[in-house]
């Protein structure tokens, strides 16, 4: 009866132990960010988004020197000008300023409206390829493990390989 007991006892903590292993959630990570930047997709935005910056940097500085060399003008000629003509003049620099300032903060939405039109699909990709190779290998969970997202230590499964594979890179 005892050795019966103990065989009962030993035959219910291996259920138990079995139960528990079985309902315990299989956890993967992959580092999202690292995976974007890696994408062909994402170097091409870039590049197409620095060279749009570079183009709007340079009509800004062909502005601001266009203003330099008024500005240096007519301080040259103010002398023989009246003050009605001074203060025409002022008033125009002034006006010439805001138009930059304006411009400035217009390319600056028009980057960022540019930037997000071009990453959304490249996140949405990389997003779904996660997904599809975790669901394919049984993950209920998956951690973004790039650096300053909350993880502290990752020593699960890597999708990373997976799921470059999966985009072809």
């Amino acid at each position: 009866m005892k050795q019966f007991r103990t065989l009962l006892i030993a035959f219910a903590l291996t259920i138990g132990t079995s139960s528990f292993v079985n309902a315990q959630s299989k956890v993967a990570h992959v580092a999202s960010q690292e995976l974007v930047e890696s994408m062909p997709a994402f170097k091409a935005a870039k590049s197409e988004i620095e060279k749009l910056n570079k183009t709007y940097d340079a009509e800004i500085r062909n502005m601001v020197l266009e203003l330099q060399n008024t500005i240096k003008k007519y301080s040259q000629e103010a002398e023989t000008k009246t003050d009605e003509e001074n203060l025409k003049r002022q008033q125009e620099i002034q006006a010439t300023e805001k138009s930059i300032n304006d411009y400035r903060q217009n390319a600056l939405k028009d980057l960022q409206k540019k930037e997000i039109e071009l990453m959304k699909p490249i996140y949405e990709k990389a997003r779904t390829s996660i997904q599809k190779v975790a669901r394919a290998q049984g993950f209920q969970y998956v951690l973004d493990s790039t650096t300053g997202t909350g993880v502290i230590m990752a020593d699960g499964k890597d999708l990373m390989a997976d799921v470059k594979k999966d985009l072809g890179i």
